[in-house]
């Protein structure tokens, strides 16, 4: 089957495709290559909440670029973000972005020209010095995706300001850490919804592609209703604790010797 070229996520993104990920949890390589077998865009690796190190995350990254997927990476801080680039990823998520001047500084990390990244082409993302000098540079400016999660109470109060930060390609809807700021109920709660579609507003008013997690391709179509484009579903421990439940499940009535 034919597959769009991973290097290619930043212009699908901005493009606002539809892209379909989930979350990378495992320090191997192996989740990767299963989502990419069957036909996801692209991975999360999560440094923030998983057991990433650099070597684990370079491992991942290989694993992306073997099957095929696009490899981001959710860096725990913006210190982190040097590596995971030279390391080949196809672009970054940043947690707590919640003020303009945390959304330039990611953005100048993230930039050769007009901004602060260290240089090497000796890495994976300079094919291990096969790129030249400036090729690395414009490439590399050309197709890392930068992904600011908004997910702080204090972000809502200057969403424009944020959207409005040039070479921030868009954003992504914490939802989960809303709420719990927030103090409430659950993802579906009022103040939560508010607080998303105010972010998915200012997004559109700023020209910046929206990324959430949802749980199935319903929820999917509805936040894509309303101008989300890229999604992503569970985790690699979320869906094989899904399916491993459902086979329990189904063999419940086997291992209490009621089957027929």
């Amino acid at each position: 089957m034919s597959r769009p070229d991973p290097a290619d996520f930043r212009k699908r993104f901005l493009a606002r495709e539809t892209l379909l990920g989930s979350f990378v949890k495992f320090p191997t390589g192996h989740s990767t290559e299963i989502l990419g077998s069957v036909g996801f865009d692209f991975v999360v690796i999560d440094e923030e909440h998983g057991p990433f190190d650099r070597v684990a995350t370079d491992q991942a990254l290989v694993a992306a670029r073997a099957a095929r997927i696009a490899g981001l990476v959710r860096v725990p801080d913006v210190g982190r973000i040097l590596g995971a680039l030279d390391d080949g990823a196809a672009g970054v998520l940043v947690p707590h972005v919640s003020n303009a001047r945390k959304a330039r500084e990611v953005v100048a990390q993230c930039r050769y020209r007009g901004g602060a990244r260290g240089f090497s082409n000796t890495t994976r993302a300079g094919d291990y010095g096969g790129r030249g000098f400036w090729t690395h540079v414009d490439r590399q400016d050309a197709e890392v995706a930068v992904l600011a999660m908004i997910e702080d109470v204090e972000a809502l109060s200057c969403l424009p300001e944020i959207m409005s930060v040039d070479g921030l390609d868009g954003v992504f809807i914490g939802r989960g850490d809303l709420t719990v700021a927030m103090g409430a109920t659950g993802l579906d709660s009022p103040d939560v919804q508010k607080a998303a579609e105010a972010i998915l507003s200012a997004a559109r008013a700023g020209g910046k592609s929206v990324c959430l997690m949802v749980a199935n391709a319903d929820e999917a179509a509805a936040w894509a209703r309303r101008g989300a484009s890229a999604f992503i579903v569970s985790s690699d421990q979320g869906l094989l604790r899904s399916a491993a439940s459902k086979t329990a499940t189904d063999f419940a009535s086997m291992r209490k010797g009621t089957a027929p």
